[in-house]
Formats: structure tokens, sequence, C-alpha cells
């Protein structure tokens, strides 16, 4: 038997009486009679904010929390891993199209949710009043699931919290650090009065030995269900985020060494480039190479910084929603963040802020240089228009002699003309003097040719 969504009828024995179900279809043309037809997206955005509702819980209570990496694990592969659960064996892969399922098996009931980057497996079963106090709090080998299924899941475990939610005297503040201590191990804890002094957390914020973190809410009798679920949701999100959160910090560190590299080299290029000890292109080359490895490293790392102030974000809402007040003699888990994690995130910031950083200070270098090689480009240019302009001149005054000797040549040969002319008229019986003739006709004949070559410049001047 499984339900899924956000709307499951929980099991009475764990979770106390059944929700009535409020879910419209989510068929987009069903859709109410006085309204236009439903946008495609209106119920499934609608119904978002009860993607993943906290449960009810009874107490006492064991939630065993898994999350694990799911980069590169199908939903395929999570739907084969939920089906090996005892009667689970015909479940539906369509059932994990919400990112959200919630499995009723005997005994116990298993909350699977797929995010962006983890998945999250909760195993909630009802914990016995002596389990509750036990020194070794070892409690995964009591599960109801089968220890090899927890060991199987797919994916890399990035958090595994075991939260166990008891009933205890509030007022006796000392009876309730020793039963915190007795669950914990007698180790140092963290302890946290929540809300209006409703229950009581604590915890220790220590891998054991067998892999589990472990978190104690002291609730007094009455406490609701529905409050009994806040809590624990709050507090397991509340350490899962943070574990998210954190793995910013090793990228971080990594890019340490590569940033300071990197700033020195961009140092260096714009010292050479200030004193002009290097060519333009020896420069470029190097700025090229620069902001290639400073753009390669922000196109794979700034997704994690994301991600990181992210995390970080909804670890504050969350330490917010738990209204902590002070447990004599112990920080509060808001305190203990603050000491511990806003350093790491602090890290992280910085490093994305000094990658923006370099990135901005290689564009500006960049655009000195493109400056430079522009004003170098700009006289280039200059220099060969005043060549052109040289060569213009000296081909104006060649063109203006070839002219000159052009008047001569066309002359010549008119002049030659007519000395045959006059010849021929002269044989012809008339009383002409051939080189009389072509000597007085000389002067016209040039003033002709100069004439005529001035008409055809004014011509081609005038189109």
């Amino acid at each position: 038997m499984c339900f899924f969504g956000g709307y499951s009828d929980p099991t009475p024995h764990l979770y106390g009486p059944p929700r009535k179900e409020q879910n419209r279809s989510m068929n987009p043309q069903d859709h109410a009679p006085n309204l236009p037809a439903d946008d495609v997206l209106r119920v499934p955005l609608h119904n978002e904010v009860h993607a993943r509702p906290p449960a009810s819980l009874q107490l006492p209570t064991l939630v065993v929390l898994v999350a694990v990496l799911n980069v590169g694990v199908s939903r395929q592969q999570e739907w084969e891993h939920l089906c090996k659960l005892p009667g689970q064996s015909e479940l539906p892969l369509q059932s994990l199209n919400d990112n959200f399922l919630r499995l009723h098996l005997e005994g116990c009931t298993v909350k699977w949710e797929r995010h962006t980057e983890f998945t999250r497996y909760s195993i909630v079963q009802l914990l016995s009043a002596s389990d509750a106090v036990r020194r070794d709090a070892n409690l995964a080998a009591d599960l109801a699931v089968p220890a090899p299924w927890l060991r199987g899941i797919p994916g890399h475990t990035v958090a595994a919290v075991q939260l166990a939610l008891v009933h205890g005297d509030l007022d006796n503040s000392a009876a309730c650090m020793d039963q915190a201590q007795e669950w914990l191990g007698g180790t140092e804890v963290v302890a946290s009065m929540l809300g209006n002094g409703h229950s009581c957390a604590f915890t220790e914020f220590r891998i054991g030995a067998d892999g589990f973190e472990r978190i104690l809410v002291l609730a007094p009798l009455g406490t609701s269900p529905a409050r009994a679920g806040r809590i624990s949701q709050r507090l397991l999100e509340l350490e899962t985020y943070r574990l998210m959160a954190l793995r910013g910090l090793p990228v971080a560190k990594q890019l340490g060494p590569l940033l300071a590299q990197a700033e020195g080299a961009l140092a260096d290029i714009t010292a050479r480039l200030e004193g002009k000890s290097a060519s333009d292109q020896e420069l470029l080359d190097d700025l090229v190479a620069l902001a290639a490895r400073v753009e390669r490293s922000i196109a794979e790392h700034s997704y994690r910084f994301s991600a990181t102030q992210a995390y970080y974000t909804l670890v504050g809402q969350r330490i917010a929603e738990l209204r902590e007040k002070v447990v004599p003699g112990s920080p509060t888990i808001g305190e203990f963040m603050q000491r511990r994690l806003s350093p790491a995130i602090a890290t992280v910031a910085a490093t994305a802020q000094r990658l923006s950083t370099l990135s901005e200070r290689v564009s500006r270098t960049s655009a000195l240089l493109r400056t430079r090689v522009d004003i170098a480009t700009e006289q280039q240019n200059q220099q060969l228009l005043e060549k052109l302009t040289r060569g213009q001149e000296m081909q104006l005054r060649l063109q203006t002699t070839v002219e000159g000797l052009s008047i001569a040549a066309i002359s010549y040969y008119v002049v030659s003309l007519l000395y045959y002319g006059t010849k021929a008229l002269r044989a012809a019986g008339l009383a002409i003097n051939p080189d009389v003739a072509t000597g007085l006709l000389m002067p016209l004949v040039l003033w002709g040719v100069w004439r005529m070559t001035r008409r055809i410049h004014a011509a081609l001047r005038s189109k």
C-alpha cells in the first residue's frame, strides 16, 4: 500500500487520524464551471506548498534520515530500490513523478523525497521507552526495514541522522540533560528550548561509529502529533541543508592557490602593460590565456557557490523557525551554527567574490590593452594616410607633367598633318609655302589642344 503527493492518508498507529482529501484533479481539462480553463501549470504550482508536508508523529518515535547525493542516480534506480522493500514489488514507477512518496510498511513508514542535488529517505517507526535511553543509541540495527536495503540505497551519503522524539519533564532541566547524555553517549551536547517551551532538542553534531548523527527531542505528555512532525522536519532539514551548504567549502579551499596564481599573473601583465616592456601581441596572448582560466573556473564553480548561499539561507530560516531559547549550561543550535558554520560560509562567499572581482579586473586590463592597441592602430593608419597623401600629390604632379607632354605630342601630330596637307595643296597648284603655313598654324594648334584638354577636365569634375 502506498500514498504519494501532498495529501496521503497516514497510517493511524504512527500518525493519528487521516487527513481529509482536499486536492483538486490534476487534469487541466477539469476546471470550475464558472471559470475559464486552467493553465496547465496552475494546479502543480498551487499544490507546490503541499509538496512535502510534515508528518504527524506519535511519541515516542524514531525518525532515521539518510540523504544521498543523486548525481548520476536516475529515478529508475531509486524506484527499483524502493521496490525491494517488503510488500512494494508492484510499486508503479509513475508514483515517483511528484518527487515525494510515502510508503506504509508493517511497523514503519518510509518517505522518499527527491531534490535537485540529493534524495532523502526517512524511516519513521514507533520507539519504545526503553530504547529512548539506550546508552549505545545504535537503533539502526532495530529498524523495521532490512539493513541490506539501507546499505544499498543508490548514491553517496551526505547526511545520516537518527532523531528520537520521546516524552520528558521539561521542568526538570537536570533530568532532561541526563536523559540526553544517556541517549547521546555522555558527550558534551548542544541544547535548545524550542518555541514557547513546548519541547527541547539535544544533539552533539558528531558522527557516531555507526555512521549516524543523533538528535533527541524531549516533549511533554500531550504534545500533538502535528507539532512533533513539524519539529522533526525542521531539525532534519536544518542538518541536511547545513551539510549541503558546506559542500562549497572544499571548492573554495581548492580555488585559493589558483586564484593567488591568477592574481599574480594579472599583476605581472598589468606591470608589463604599464612599462611597455612587452609587445601587444605577447600581452594579448597572456591575457587571453588568463581570462580563459578565470572564466573556466567561474563556469565550473558558480553553481556550487550559488547553491551554498541558497542552502545557507534555508539553514537560517529553519533556525529562525525553531524560536530557540537558552538551556543553561549549553549553547543553542543557532549559536553553535553561528560560530562553526558562518566562517565556512564567509570563506565560500569571499572566494566567490574574489573570483568575480578577478574576472572584472581581467576585463578592465583587456580594455586597457585594447585601448593601447587601438591607439597604435590609429597612429599606423595616420602614417598610412600621410603616405597616401604624399603619393597622391606626387601622382598629381606626375599627371600634370604627363598632360603637358601629351599636349605637345598631340600638337606635334596635328601640326604634322597640317604640314602634309599644305604640301598636298602646293602640289595641287596653290601658291602655298608649307613651312610658312605650318609655322603660322602652330600657335593656333597648341591653343586648341590646350583648350580641348581643359574642357575635358571640366567635364570630368562636373560629374
